[in-house]
Formats: C-alpha cells, sequence, structure tokens
C-alpha cells in the first residue's frame, strides 16, 4: 500500500468524504495512545467520520483508574483515547495513518515534554486489527526512514477519564495557571505550544503532518 500523502491525509481533516448515504450507520473503534490525551482527542474530533473521541487509559492492571493513580505510577495504564468512526467515511487505515503522523512513534520514552511510561505511543488493536496496525506502523517507518518505536499491542479494557479531561481544550471554565487565570482553552493551547508537540511533528512529518501548519 502507497504511502499516504499531505493530500490524502489531509482529505480526511475537516472535509467531508464521500459516503453511500443509503447504508446502515455503523460505527468501528480505534485505541491509541499518543502522549497527552487532551492533544490527541482534540485532534480526531476535527476528523470528518469521527463520532466521538474520548479521553481515557488503557493497558494497565487496575480497573477503573483514576487520573492520580495513572499518573502516580505503578498501575501500567497509557494516557489513550477511544475513537468511534464512521468506516463508511473514514477507515481504520487512515485513523491510523493520520495517528503516526500526529506524534513523534521514534521516541520510546514518553512524548514531547511528557515523559515516562504513562505518555508512550501505542496502538491498541483486537486481533481482526493488528494486521493492519503493523502495516501502518511499516509504513510510518519507510516514510521516515528511521526506526519506528510504536508498538501494536494486544486490545485492551479502555477506562474513560474523569469528565474534567473530556474535551477540555475547548472549555471555557477558569483555572489558575503560572501565567495567572486562564480558560481550560487557553491553558491547553499554552501548554500545548509550550511542550513542543507541534513543532516536532512538523519537524519529523513536515508537509505530511496533518494537525500542524507548515
Amino acid at each position: 500500500m502507497p504511502i499516504a500523502s499531505k493530500s490524502i491525509l489531509s482529505a480526511a481533516v475537516m472535509l467531508a468524504a464521500t459516503a453511500l448515504h443509503s447504508a446502515p450507520a455503523s460505527s468501528d473503534t480505534a485505541v491509541v495512545a499518543g502522549g497527552c490525551f487532551w492533544c490527541v482527542e482534540a485532534d480526531f474530533e476535527k476528523v470528518q467520520g469521527v463520532r466521538e473521541v474520548v479521553s481515557g487509559f488503557a493497558g494497565g492492571t487496575v480497573a477503573n483508574p483514576t487520573y492520580k493513580q495513572v499518573v502516580r505510577g505503578g498501575t501500567g495504564h497509557y494516557e489513550a483515547v477511544e475513537i468511534t468512526y464512521d468506516p463508511a467515511v473514514i477507515s481504520y487505515n487512515q485513523i491510523l495513518d493520520l495517528f503516526m503522523r500526529s506524534i513523534d512513534p521514534t521516541d520510546a520514552g514518553g512524548q514531547f515534554c511528557d515523559r515516562g511510561d504513562t505518555y508512550r505511543t501505542a496502538i491498541f488493536a483486537t486481533p481482526s486489527q493488528k494486521g493492519d496496525a503493523q502495516a501502518a506502523v511499516e509504513r510510518a517507518q519507510q516514510a521516515l526512514g528511521q526506526p519506528v518505536v510504536t508498538p501494536v499491542l494486544d486490545d485492551a479494557p479502555f477506562y474513560p477519564a474523569e469528565d474534567y479531561h473530556q474535551d477540555y481544550y475547548k472549555k471555557d471554565d477558569l483555572i489558575l495557571t503560572r501565567f495567572g487565570p486562564k480558560s481550560k482553552e487557553d491553558a491547553y493551547n499554552l501548554y500545548r505550544e509550550g511542550c513542543g508537540r507541534d513543532d516536532r511533528v512538523r519537524q519529523l512529518w513536515g508537509n505530511d503532518a496533518p494537525f500542524v501548519g507548515g
């Protein structure tokens, strides 16, 4: 399968895709870990055909963990998102190509300014998804010309994070930050810029980075 180009990826982002509207509505899910779940949620909620993105945790040993439990360490969870999408509009392969080009898949120690096991990248794949997931990793490695460390893991229970983490990037309630009182939306934007996420993704992927400017 050829490597997805910027034009192919961009067609899935904020643009209407061709679909058979007479077909019965259906949904599939993808679970991925890409560092801060706020950022992955914000990116994929822009994608045409994505119905819902939930921030949460996957891959650990504790049922229904709290955010505080996960960030303290010892539960084994990744910050992850569950993406529910319409397969008549966007495919699992397209979801994965967008995902791989929205992260730094060469970093085994976390993502951007967020370090540690909680922030590692991964694709959690069902048995039927595993072949496509492994192929997506191989496409990303071929595109970058360097080793990709994002693993394909067995599917695992997904636990939603607390309500205050959902849609964090667009909430207008105020919180206290080192810059003074800010809305959560403004605090998120400051965090994302300060963490260097978009700069590093742009450096790696250039024009193939679907969620950042040139």
